[in-house]
């Protein structure tokens, strides 16, 4: 096919295998994420974000996940982390966003600690789990703040402080230590630092003080995390239900099943899809009556909050359900490692693992 009307979804298919027989995206799949700028997606304008709003990057994030689990899950967190933009010292900011490649990874686990000194901060510590580390250009890190003598800093209510901090690529280490059976090719691995001076400029803190945004920015955290990682596992589902019916009717052409289990699976699989379907529109009636609150009004009730992490879980237990009804009737193609159908399953059920959406209440 002629490469200047490919689709970004045919280049995606195209390389899908090769990622994950890497452990990273493929050369081309991230060339095309820094061409679509999806690791800036909720960056702000300012910085060179591509000025696409919320609703409108949920919906992509299915159709990446849909692509390519990895592919989803590697942009939703990577592009997710870079939502830090509006909380960094501005100077900071474009310095780090100038790079066409900049893309971020990271953990909210507090892993380490930071040190206070003249100059800025000591920072130690180990990180686990940072989605995209073998491209990543900034790391960002929680860190415990400890004064020189090792004592806690506290903060206002006597608890010790949490601060936020931005690392340099060639100031970490990455450690080999994503050996799970899906989402291969986000490269997931663990980084640490050991006695590293960083500069005062390098912290931060969420939900504190925005320094620069754009319209929307301030949706809260929580729902954001979890309505992306809902859409991800929506995207995949879609993706496993679209190849079980192709697989079931290619082997049913075969004569191998009666006019009964044909009809049996036909249920199965429309079940499945209104399902699916159905809380689709319910995620997204739930975002989007949120989204024009925030718009209107400045804030979010907390009704409408709860209801948007309600069908973000149900939404994402559902997509899980679906693909495990119908796993069964794939044949051993399914159980094949090196088969695409394989490949969304592993992606999905190492996605469910995700602790934001293990329950629904």
């Amino acid at each position: 096919m002629d490469t200047l009307t490919q689709t970004w979804q045919e280049k995606v298919r195209e390389f899908s295998a090769k990622s994950e027989e890497m452990g990273e995206l493929h050369p081309a799949i991230l060339e095309l994420a820094y061409q679509e700028n999806w690791f800036k997606l909720f960056v702000p304008e300012v910085y060179g974000g591509p000025g696409k709003k919320l609703p409108k990057i949920l919906r992509l994030e299915e159709e990446l996940a849909e692509a390519d689990g990895s592919l989803g899950w590697t942009v939703t967190l990577c592009a997710g982390a870079a939502w830090f933009a509006g909380f960094l010292n501005p100077q900071l900011a474009s310095e780090v966003f100038s790079d066409r490649q900049v893309c971020f990874a990271g953990s909210g686990a507090i892993g380490g600690t930071a040190t206070k000194t003249n100059n800025g901060y000591r920072i130690n510590g180990h990180w686990k789990y940072a989605s995209g580390a073998l491209h990543a250009t900034i790391f960002t890190a929680n860190c415990l703040l400890k004064n020189e003598d090792g004592t806690d800093i506290l903060d206002e209510e006597g608890n010790p402080k949490i601060m936020s901090f931005i690392l340099k690529k060639d100031e970490v280490e990455i450690l080999s230590g994503w050996s799970y059976f899906g989402l291969i090719a986000t490269g997931s691995h663990a980084f640490e630092v050991h006695n590293l001076e960083v500069p005062e400029n390098r912290t931060f803190k969420i939900n504190n003080t925005i320094e620069v945004a754009d319209e929307g920015f301030n949706y809260p955290f929580l729902q954001l995390a979890e309505t992306t990682l809902a859409v991800n596992s929506l995207g995949m589902a879609n993706h496993f239900i679209r190849l079980v019916e192709q697989s079931f009717f290619a082997r049913s052409g075969q004569k191998r099943y009666n006019e009964k289990q044909i009809e049996f699976f036909d249920c199965e699989l429309n079940r499945c899809k209104k399902e699916v379907d159905d809380l689709r529109n319910q995620f997204y009636k739930a975002f989007d009556q949120s989204w024009e609150q925030l718009i209107n009004d400045g804030e979010i009730t907390e009704e409408k909050l709860a209801a948007v992490s309600l069908i973000s879980r149900k939404l994402a237990h559902a997509c899980r359900k679906a693909v495990d009804t119908l796993f069964p009737y794939c044949g051993l193609e399914a159980a094949k490692k090196e088969s695409e159908i394989n490949r969304v399953w592993r992606d999905i059920h190492t996605a469910s693992q995700h602790s934001l959406l293990t329950f629904i209440e």
